[in-house]
């Protein structure tokens, strides 16, 4: 209060003083535009001299300001484009172990040679939108594995021919160089369900919140990062909008690993330079060994005859199966008892059905992709077929059956060889069910690995190199003989016979599994 009382006070006095001398001030500048003359028009007793000179010294620009310090203009210019997507998620740690473990030293491949493998990717080079330049980094990364990892690579091949025209389909629709379907082996080895030690998850390794924003559907029946088409076009997306911010397809595969943020740091710390290899030493180590591995498994399939690797056929190309869309929850255990389809096939062509339950929500279109000899079938009786999940849907609301009581229940140690599908058939059990009893989110099993079954069937252990023995259930009543047609399938049998169900043909007959071939004689009960 006393400040501003002082205050006031000074203005006050300074208003009375120009007022009762009537002061007339003029300001000139001379020649000198640092120099400024006041003159002062009133006569001072004291000061003779009426002109008063003010010199004025311009302040000097500190090098050590820390407010002078520029940013790099281009690096700038990514991180802006790319906050106005409004895009903060990254795909994190999606990369083989291998390729964050590459040491890059020099390979003794001599069925390689330098000069042959300069001419190859010189020849790459011109027709691909990727720097396929030689450098003795990528030399080591190729011959390291066409020396180590061959087996892998022709597993991979293989498996590519189901994938890739799939694929190529998706990346062409958004103009995506095709060779970016070799993006998929270094990520997820062409593994729909394969998951990363942060989540990452699918072909295309999506994180969750990356997927919610492409529109995959996560839930906890299912995950769409791990459907081939819908993941594919995600990636393509995503792709494209790293592509417009960075203009460079090298440097958008470095952002696809580790993040846009990650790249213009690793340009700025480089100096401003633009080029992958020469930022590479800035960015973090697993997206170092990214793009080399990405252009070595370019390389090599690409010339994978010349390097004596075989293209098979896929058992089932992408092109011989269809989709159909559900009406109603059906699970793949119920298709494959229905249709005869085996179910580890139905699995690999409906990866993103978490519990092989695939729902029906309204406003979804939730499809079933099966091989195409078996759609027409499927689509033929869909009506049966779904009254016969939904008699089983509702037997499982009751409690669980006598075969299901603890003291019926048995300890199974998982052995190298084993899956879901055929420890089923051992105890002639779903595959759903044996998840369900033991809290599985997916198919993956570990050897020694300890399950709870409750089986339909007992299961007698032998020697490995014998097969477990089911006895027939004994058969009453009328007893006839069926000869199975091609076509036919455990479910389309047991509809021919009121009250016969599938598991007791399986029963009548010794049959573990659902596989039938045509001409085989069945044991039917009719009454």
């Amino acid at each position: 209060m006393a400040f501003r009382f002082f205050i006031i006070s000074c203005l006050f006095c300074i208003s009375t003083c120009f007022s009762q001398t009537q002061d007339s001030i003029s300001i000139q500048n001379n020649k000198n535009k640092d120099t400024i003359i006041v003159q002062n028009i009133i006569k001072d007793s004291i000061v003779e001299d009426n002109t008063l000179v003010v010199k004025v010294i311009k302040a000097e620009i500190d090098s050590t300001s820390i407010n002078n310090l520029k940013d790099n203009e281009f690096a700038l210019k990514l991180d802006e484009a790319w906050f106005e997507e409004l895009y903060s998620n990254r795909l994190f740690d999606t990369i083989y172990k291998s390729v964050t473990e590459l040491d890059y030293q020099p390979v003794d491949y001599p069925e390689l040679s330098t000069d042959t493998l300069k001419a190859r990717l010189k020849e790459l080079d011109a027709r691909t939108p990727f720097n396929v330049e030689y450098n003795p980094s990528l030399e080591s990364v190729i011959k390291s594995y066409l020396k180590h990892r061959r087996n892998a690579i022709q597993n991979l091949l293989t498996l590519s021919a189901f994938y890739f025209p799939m694929f190529e389909g998706e990346l062409d629709k958004h103009d995506i160089p095709l060779e970016i379907k070799y993006l998929a082996i270094v990520e997820s080895a062409l593994k729909p369900r394969a998951r990363s030690r942060v989540g990452a998850t699918g072909l295309w390794q999506f994180m969750f919140g990356t997927g919610k924003e492409y529109g995959l559907d996560v839930s906890s029946y299912v995950d769409e990062r791990s459907d081939p088409i819908k993941s594919t076009e995600a990636a393509a997306k995503y792709l494209a909008r790293l592509y417009k911010i960075f203009g460079d397809w090298d440097l958008a595969l470095a952002a696809y690993n580790s993040g846009p943020g990650n790249v213009s740091k690793a340009i700025r710390r480089s100096g401003g330079y633009r080029n992958y290899w020469n930022i590479r030493h800035n960015l973090p180590r697993e997206t170092a060994g990214y793009l080399p591995a990405f252009l070595a498994n370019m390389y090599i399939f690409e010339y994978a005859e010349a390097h004596g690797f075989k293209k098979y056929k896929p058992e089932l190309a992408y092109f011989e199966t269809d989709t159909v869309r559900v009406k109603q929850m059906i699970t793949l255990d119920q298709v494959s008892e229905a249709t005869g389809t085996p179910i580890e096939q139905l699995q690999f062509l409906n990866p993103s059905y978490k519990l092989d339950i695939i729902p029906f929500i309204k406003d979804k279109n939730y499809v079933l992709r099966l091989p195409i000899d078996v759609v027409g079938k499927f689509v033929n009786n869909e009506d049966r077929i779904y009254a016969f999940a939904k008699a089983e849907f509702d037997k499982r609301e009751k409690p669980m059956p006598q075969f299901s009581k603890a003291d019926a229940k048995v300890t199974y140690r998982v052995k190298s060889g084993d899956y879901l599908g055929k420890i089923s058939r051992m105890y002639g059990v779903r595959v759903s069910n044996i998840k369900k009893w033991n809290g599985l989110r997916s198919n993956n099993l570990k050897i020694g690995q300890r399950l709870i079954i409750y089986p339909r069937k007992p299961h007698v252990s032998t020697s490995s190199s014998a097969k477990a023995t089911i006895k027939p259930k004994p058969i009453s009543g009328k007893v006839i003989t069926y000869v199975v047609q091609s076509g036919d399938s455990l479910w389309s049998i047991s509809q021919k016979f009121p009250g016969v169900s599938i598991q007791n043909i399986k029963d009548w007959n010794g049959i573990s599994g659902s596989k039938l071939k045509p001409g085989m004689k069945l044991k039917i009960s009719k009454g």
